[in-house]
């Protein structure tokens, strides 16, 4: 069986690699680099199927180096190590440092990454990870302060047809039968600049109308051929946003049943993990906050697992929690209080600390009255006592009013008992 025609026609060369021109075109700075053979260990960050692996690929044969290859998402901590031995083998005899290449590199954990620091820091590998996610918040400071980041972009339209026509006219297979593109909107849109998911719905297209003795394409049939054999899910396009949008809804409406359901669709459209944990952990103080803190709580710890144990597992833990915040009861009262001050602050500009609340860290600070008078609760009965904690021309001002529910009720008396004299709770 063939491999796929993704597969068939990953480019080998950088005469053959079509986008990307701003770090491989004429003069362009990797291009260069490549050139001179002067390779640093470097990340990709880009988008799917904008040719990180094929350029990683590129850059081993181009410069005649041994390629070791790991995927962050089956690899742990053994399989790094047992990588850089092999690599040392070949050092020792070579002045070129084998390439080590690791896809999705933010997926691997801290220590994971920091089994990569030693021989990145003394040449024994070249490194070079892609990922789809900023590198400044996945990739640890140490390992990224070796490596030189470059930005990938996703594939214009120009570059999608140049990869669709030279897909019809050098595949082995696609150019024995007559094809003819009539319209590619559709096959653009759903490609998303994604390079392997347009190869992809070509040849699945081409599959399915493959004993016709001619294949055109239409945007309809396109469609209609997409959306009857795929869950239809464009990460980078309008669905993507529109699918997400009804997830947060759903949970924020209570109902798990749904909820669960869109988070299946993501899963099954191929969403990145760390993306759907992270809209949860929002979720979970925008709109239940107080009225269950616990649900902020199990929301981190979603996005710590999720981001430990990655794809097929984690999907459970997803499920897990995305069940109980649509089943947990509902709040907004914490992000309506960040909402209001925002808007109190933007009118009443910058307005003055009361000195007593000001710290005073020299005697001239305490001769002028900074931190004068100032009341320290914990020295009080049930360690309270009243007293002014905002600017004076802004004094009363209510910027907090708790949810009606059970854990917010409870907030609102306490506060109402505290702030009799201030406050109407």
């Amino acid at each position: 069986m063939p491999a796929p025609l993704a597969e068939r026609m990953r480019p080998h060369t950088l005469e053959n690699y079509i986008g990307q021109e701003h770090l491989v075109g004429e003069n362009a700075v990797l291009r260069k680099s490549i050139q001179s053979g002067n390779i640093p260990s470097m990340i990709f960050w880009g988008p799917p199927g904008s040719g990180k692996t094929t350029l990683a690929g590129i850059i081993a044969e181009q410069t005649g180096r041994e390629f070791f290859t790991l995927s962050a998402v089956s690899s742990g901590v053994k399989d790094v190590r047992e990588a850089i031995e092999k690599a040392k083998g070949i050092f020792s005899g070579q002045k070129k440092s084998p390439i080590l290449f690791i896809d999705e590199i933010h997926r691997f954990s801290k220590s994971q990454q920091d089994s990569l620091l030693g021989a990145v820091e003394k040449g024994i590998v070249t490194l070079i990870g892609a990922t789809t996610e900023n590198p400044s918040f996945e990739v640890i400071s140490p390992l990224l302060s070796r490596c030189q980041v470059y930005i990938l972009k996703d594939l214009d339209k120009d570059s999608l047809l140049k990869i669709l026509d030279h897909a019809l006219k050098h595949d082995e297979i696609l150019k024995k039968k007559k094809i003819i593109l009539k319209e590619t909107d559709a096959l653009l849109l759903l490609s998303g600049g994604d390079a392997r998911k347009l190869l992809n719905l070509l040849e699945m297209v081409v599959a399915i109308e493959e004993n016709k003795s001619e294949i055109t394409f239409t945007d309809d049939k396109v469609m209609n051929i997409a959306q009857k054999k795929i869950a239809l899910y464009d990460k980078q396009g309008e669905q993507h946003y529109d699918i997400i949008s009804a997830f947060i809804k759903s949970m924020r409406g209570s109902d798990p049943n749904a909820a669960v359901y869109w988070l299946a669709r993501m899963i099954e459209g191929g969403e990145d993990p760390l993306f759907i944990a992270r809209r949860m952990v929002i979720l979970a103080s925008e709109d239940i906050g107080n009225a269950n803190p616990n649900a902020l709580v199990l929301a981190t710890s979603c996005f710590q697992a999720v981001h430990t144990i990655g794809y097929p597992e984690c999907r459970i833990i997803l499920s897990q929690t995305v069940c109980y915040l649509a089943a947990s009861p509902k709040s907004n009262a914490s992000y309506m209080a960040i909402e209001d001050a925002a808007d109190l602050v933007r009118r009443t500009g910058d307005q003055p600390v009361p000195l007593h609340l000001r710290n005073a860290p020299t005697k001239l600070m305490k001769d002028i009255g900074y931190g004068k008078d100032y009341k320290y609760g914990h020295s009080y009965e049930k360690n309270f006592t009243e007293q002014e904690y905002l600017p004076e021309e802004i004094s009363g001002t209510k910027l907090y009013e708790p949810g009606d529910n059970a854990r917010e009720k409870e907030i609102r008396e306490r506060l109402k008992q505290l702030w009799k004299n201030k406050y109407r709770y």
